[in-house]
């Protein structure tokens, strides 16, 4: 686990690398806004298409084999892409194709090493494990696009993907030295719905019926979807305010930006230490931040923004971490991949949908009008989630649920 960290750090640091500089190529080449958003959407349209069989793949295939080679792949189309900008050769079209590519693996190189890491530890630190990711995540976020600057520099364009190519190569050359521990997990019992007589298919519709059919899920879905579309997008939210009714300049909220990526890496480490994370905490969590947002529209100043800003980062990572570990421990082992394929295509349907509904609010509300909806929008969902099934929450437990949880507990029992 040491090892994967290390690894995943180096990985994370080159890739936020080409992320930072990515944009600033692609209007080099273009000289269009347009064209740059156009990159972003093509990059991001294979989630949308194809994550429901990405995850299907992971299922299917050895976990390491997966995570390697999809590792080597993305590590050569970053190299193939240093190169045609070091030789000045790369073109809009090309541009667009290296996209393309870097989002078809990516659906498949995504849920294979999320779980490849969750291997490497016992179940039951399992959510820890997802916290260490979580930090380091957050971790070679900031030092990438720190070195990105630099690298830039004194090396040039190129230099940023030479380096993430190099990254993913370090992460290739790792995954076969990975001892993965054997958990006893016993074969999940099967309602008649999943039984298949014929044995695993391991359809893609299966996945999207197991999901579907998983109360807890799909809340988790609906409290992260709304959180993602009125919230967390404070690139933009929060640039605006201290940048027009706050009356800062881009050191302020170079200065906020610092604040909430330190907040986030603390939540990650108080998130590690979650042991028994439930969809019931991540929405209590994200109704928590949702309100601090609310008092972060409404701050009169920076330095009471500022001090807002920490709490609500360092919720709302909590709330991501635990989120992320029930998201990969609910589902038997057999469906986390198509589960997380699953999770890959709704969550960029609001990643896409995110920006234009917070810039339709702002246009009409204001920078501090869209936090403050936002923010009500969001916990007020939450809210009336919680009320609601309390109210179908049935005070008797029913004889048929009362004889299901015994099998369960039944098959969950170590064997004599």
């Amino acid at each position: 686990m040491r090892w994967w960290s290390v690894a995943n750090f180096v990985s994370n640091t080159g890739t936020w690398m080409q992320l930072t500089v990515q944009n600033l190529l692609v209007l080099q080449i273009t000289g269009s806004a347009a064209a740059t958003g156009l990159s972003m959407s093509v990059q991001a349209a294979p989630a949308l298409l194809i994550s429901l069989f990405g995850g299907a793949a992971v299922d299917r295939w050895p976990r390491r084999l997966t995570a390697a080679v999809s590792q080597a792949l993305l590590g050569v189309i970053a190299f193939v892409t240093a190169t045609l900008v070091a030789l000045d050769r790369l073109d809009v079209t090309t541009l667009m194709v290296l996209a393309a590519a870097t989002g078809v693996i990516a659906t498949v190189d995504g849920p294979a090493c999320a779980l490849l890491g969750n291997d490497l530890v016992p179940q039951e630190d399992v959510p820890s494990a997802i916290g260490v990711g979580s930090l380091v995540h957050s971790a070679g976020r900031l030092v990438g696009a720190g070195l990105a600057g630099a690298t830039v520099a004194f090396l040039g364009t190129a230099a940023a993907y030479a380096a993430n190519g190099l990254s993913f190569l370090f992460v290739a050359a790792v995954i076969p030295f990975l001892k993965p521990v054997r958990h006893t997990e016993p074969h999940p019992v099967k309602t008649p719905q999943e039984a298949d007589p014929s044995g695993e298919t391991m359809s893609v519709r299966e996945g999207l019926t197991f999901f579907l059919r998983r109360p807890r899920l799909v809340a988790l879905a609906a409290i992260t979807g709304v959180s993602a579309v009125f919230g967390r997008n404070y690139g933009l939210t929060l640039a605006v305010l201290v940048t027009g009714p706050l009356a800062g300049g881009a050191g302020a909220f170079g200065t906020v930006s610092t604040v909430l990526a330190v907040g986030g890496i603390l939540g990650a480490i108080l998130g590690a230490r979650l042991r028994r994370p439930s969809v019931r905490l991540v929405g209590l969590l994200a109704a928590g931040g949702a309100l601090l947002q609310v008092a972060a529209g409404l701050s009169p100043s920076m330095a009471v923004l500022l001090a807002i800003v920490l709490p609500m980062a360092v919720v709302e990572s909590v709330s991501d971490t635990a989120g992320t570990s029930v998201l990969q421990t609910d589902p038997p082992a057999r469906m986390r991949g198509r589960v997380l394929g699953v999770w890959g295509t709704v969550s960029t349907v609001w990643g896409l949908g995110g920006p234009p509904a917070l810039g339709f609010l702002m246009e009409h509300a204001g920078a501090r009008g869209a936090l403050v909806t936002g923010g009500l929008l969001i916990a007020g969902t939450i809210g009336t989630g919680f009320l609601l099934r309390s109210r179908r929450t049935p005070t008797t437990v029913p004889v048929p649920a009362l004889h299901e949880d015994l099998r369960e507990r039944e098959a969950l029992a170590p064997a004599a």
